[in-house]
């Protein structure tokens, strides 16, 4: 196991990245100044995966844990799912120094995270992902939040953890598409800041896998440690989530938030590309490592407009105007608001399928 070291603004705690990290998640907790009840909380899949095993460790290290679970899906990420995690921790007897587990994905990370963090007015919380995606992008920085019928994340907190623990070895039990979704956060990390993992990935390297998923948590641990509350050069974190969102919140959230993201970072480039910032070689780059990887480029069902219409509730609009994070290259992005209308629906209509 190795520790990588995250330190934002007063905090500092440890992503603790290995096989076999989850056995030892018990000990860990203790060794962060942890003790007493715990809520661990799950969704119903991951829990009957880890959820037993994980609390029977936890008893054997001196904790009193309970499994809470909720059903799987981003479509149960929001605030009837909080509220009802309020009356479990009640029900578990949480005080204010009870630790939340996050045990699972990106939708168990960001609604336990959000729960954790108002619960009290906050109580420790602990990210233990065990998805691609989490490990490399939702359990690292502390962003939590909630979906609305509006628009994605657009009830949310900052809410560092305590610890993040990333076992790989729980990547043995996800679906193929769930895998596939993580990594295109993945290569997302290295077209921000990673040429080195991108050209890897561009190969078709995938092993080995721990170095991949600490090269890419390497990229966010960085940005997030400059920016912890996303005044500035975070927002890069976001290439290509304003189009994605859109396609999310259209699909009912249907549309696995990782395929979303390959979509949207494809409009991205195309649209560096329409407006000169980038050469036509770093589209082909971009498309050419998703596709390798069996990740989508183009989107279908919805026209360019309702894409549009569907973006204006983003919440990282800035004076009424959709900010684009855009690559010029491979390791260099860029924020701007300055994207005319009219282009954006033409690098839709392009990037719309049969």
């Amino acid at each position: 196991m190795e520790r990588i070291p995250i330190r934002i603004l007063n905090t500092r705690y440890d992503i603790v990245l290995g096989e076999g990290a989850l056995r030892q998640l018990g000990p860990l907790m203790a060794e962060h100044g942890l003790s007493g009840r715990v809520a661990v909380v799950s969704d119903e899949t991951v829990a009957e995966l880890y959820g037993d095993p994980v609390c029977r460790d936890l008893r054997h290290a001196g904790f009193v844990p309970e499994l809470i679970a909720f059903p799987a899906g981003e479509a149960h990420k929001n605030l009837n799912t909080v509220r009802w995690l309020y009356d479990a921790f009640i029900a578990a007897g949480l005080e204010r120094n009870s630790p939340v587990v996050a045990l699972g994905g990106g939708v168990v990370g960001d609604t336990a995270g959000f729960a954790a963090a108002t619960f009290l007015r906050g109580v420790p919380l602990v990210q233990v992902p065990t998805t691609l995606l989490a490990m490399v992008d939702a359990s690292i920085g502390g962003k939590v939040g909630v979906d609305l019928p509006q628009g994605k994340n657009l009830v949310g907190a900052f809410k560092q953890p305590v610890l993040v623990v990333a076992d790989p070895s729980t990547l043995h039990t996800l679906p193929e598409p769930e895998f596939r979704a993580g990594l295109a956060e993945v290569i997302k990390a290295g077209i921000i800041g990673a040429p080195d993992l991108f050209a890897h990935l561009e190969q078709g390297g995938l092993e080995p896998l721990e170095w991949v998923i600490r090269r890419a948590i390497e990229v966010k641990r960085d940005v997030v440690q400059e920016d912890p509350l996303e005044a500035g050069r975070r927002a890069v974190l976001n290439l290509g989530h304003t189009f994605g969102h859109a396609l999310e919140a259209l699909s009912g959230y249907t549309l696995l938030h990782g395929y979303a993201v390959s979509v949207g970072m494809a409009i991205a480039a195309r649209v560096a590309v329409r407006l000169g910032l980038a050469e036509e070689r770093v589209l082909e780059r971009v498309e050419g490592v998703l596709i390798r990887h069996n990740l989508p480029v183009c989107y279908s069902g919805y026209a360019p407009e309702e894409v549009w219409q569907a973006m204006g509730t983003d919440k990282k609009r800035r004076g009424g105007r959709l900010r684009f994070v855009l690559p010029r290259a491979v390791g260099d992005v860029i924020v701007t608001a300055d994207v005319p209308q009219e282009l954006i629906i033409d690098a839709l209509r392009e990037s719309r399928g049969t």
